[in-house]
């Protein structure tokens, strides 16, 4: 399985949005631009889906921006990537036109299994999720120890 930059832009963002959850302040696509060192005008595009998919909700005016439709434990990564990335549920055609017994075969044991696997990961791993590990990543890199 391969995630586009589209999609790896697009999971950033929304743990952007997530840290700023609980103050109820939308986040413009300048700020998130700046902070992730993305181009304004590709993240533009990736909200565009993430709207669509109402994961996201667009506040307009001078104190507008962005802000996640849900608490961040009910978006799940699965949410976000199959809001973007439009292969990652996109069904595995036939490999072989003569050999129907070979198709139904490996769409059996392999590609259906692989597709249930690759849904109940993505799906089990949240926003919030992501958030959590993302702030314990930055507070264990602040401690210092001294011997």
């Amino acid at each position: 399985m391969k995630i586009s930059a589209k999609g790896r832009y697009g999971l950033a963002a929304m743990i952007v949005l997530a840290r700023s959850y609980e103050s109820s302040s939308p986040v413009t696509i300048i700020s998130i631009s700046e902070h992730l060192g993305i181009s304004k005008i590709y993240l533009e595009q990736v909200f565009s889906l993430l709207k669509r998919s109402k994961l996201v909700n667009s506040i307009k005016g001078s104190q507008g921006g962005y802000q996640l439709s849900r608490h961040p434990r009910e978006i799940t990564a699965y949410e976000i990537l199959s809001s973007i990335e439009i292969s990652l549920i996109e069904k595995t055609g036939t490999v072989s036109e003569k050999m129907d017994q070979l198709n139904h075969v490996l769409a059996r044991e392999l590609f259906e299994q692989l597709d249930k696997n690759i849904f109940e990961t993505l799906n089990a791993i949240t926003l919030e999720g992501l958030l959590t590990a993302l702030i314990h990543e930055e507070s264990s890199e602040t401690l210092m120890y001294f011997i």
